[in-house]
């Protein structure tokens, strides 16, 4: 028997929103037995909670947005990939903002404060969905498309396809334990076009984006250093596994085609609803 599992003890940190651009703390917390993982907005008055399941996804431009009686969170699935990719059953997540702070524009900051405060086993049986049969959504007359298949175990395999020259088709399939997770994609960080920034912020987006946290390409080449050869593909596994944990702690193998947060967050709801008692 698998027993639920949460942090030993609370951990913080702070920085400013990817995209809202905005201070912001968070902390992790232990969680109690079956409460999943939760969000509470520390600077709103009513202290609201909002649940990370699939059915709260409200939203899914450029970031994943969570909200629950009329209470917004969003950019949380850099966060939930670090928690899914830990094993994390159950943990209060105190937050001063609508949205975690970037932090390096990836997961591995998320994952060593996990590590950090250390993971305790509960009093109970976990809940492991397991797949059992095929779940796809298709986007773009087919051109996109994301799917989880039975499997013994967690795996993701991705295929991400650009037009720029500079990256084009990247392939890469990951076994997801929490050692391959921290050397092989939690350190990928996410990615903008240069001509592309101006109009984001003008909507209001990437606000907190600098050569930091984002990895930046334009016509001639990349304005940063990348830490991986193919550093989109394995950032998109990375979001895959955060949108993911949305439909709860999967054994499946996802497959998935040029797929965004839109696709995966579908995804997980048709999990989430079809696999509900």
């Amino acid at each position: 028997m698998q027993r639920q599992r949460t942090l030993r003890n609370e951990i913080s940190c702070v920085g400013v929103g990817l995209h809202s651009g905005k201070d912001v703390r968070l902390e992790l917390k232990p969680g109690d037995v079956d409460s999943g993982i939760i969000f509470l907005r520390t600077d709103l008055p009513a202290r609201p909670k909002i649940h990370a399941t699939a059915a709260n996804v409200a939203a899914t431009l450029r970031a994943t947005t969570l909200e629950e009686d009329g209470a917004k969170v969003f950019t949380i699935e850099h966060l939930m990939s670090a928690l899914n990719a830990c094993g994390i059953d159950n943990c209060l997540i105190e937050i001063n903002a609508e949205e975690p702070p970037v932090l390096n524009g990836n997961s591995i900051d998320f994952f060593k404060m996990i590590q950090a405060a250390g993971i305790a086993q509960q009093d109970k049986e976990r809940k492991i969905i397991r797949v059992e049969k095929i779940y796809r959504v298709d986007g773009e007359e087919g051109k996109r498309f994301i799917m989880a298949l039975p499997y013994d175990g967690f795996r993701v395999s991705f295929v991400s396809v650009n037009p720029h020259p500079l990256i084009g088709i990247q392939y890469a399939d990951f076994e997801i334990t929490e050692e391959i997770y921290e050397r092989e994609i939690a350190p990928a960080r996410t990615i903008a076009y240069e001509k592309e920034i101006a109009a984001l912020q003008s909507m209001g987006l990437g606000l907190g984006g600098t050569l930091e946290n984002v990895i930046v390409y334009n016509d001639t080449g990349w304005r940063n250093k990348l830490i991986y050869p193919d550093e989109l593909v394995r950032h998109k596994i990375l979001d895959v596994i955060g949108d993911i944990r949305l439909a709860g702690i999967l054994n499946c193998h996802i497959v998935a085609v040029a797929s965004g947060h839109a696709l995966n967050t579908q995804l997980a709801k048709k999990i989430y609803l079809g696999t509900r008692n």
